[in-house]
């Protein structure tokens, strides 16, 4: 939806959907959803990695690495 692991946007005409797109970005946002993404991810950016979990530290330390918006 949001063309993250693929770009099927333009094939499914996403743009069309609007409140689904406003609905998944809206999730997007989300906290919880930013730290579960990044749980047992081995590629990306190094701040969008914890290969291993073994506290919720781990993912903070993680996630102090992403640069600021």
């Amino acid at each position: 939806m949001l063309g993250r692991l693929y770009n099927a946007a333009e094939f499914l005409e996403v743009h069309t959907y609007e409140n689904v797109v406003r609905w998944a970005k809206q999730i997007d946002e989300r906290e919880a959803v930013k730290r579960g993404r990044i749980v047992n991810r081995p590629f990306g950016e190094e701040w969008e990695q914890v290969l291993e979990r073994h506290s919720a530290k781990d993912i903070d330390d993680i996630l102090a690495k992403a640069p600021k918006a």
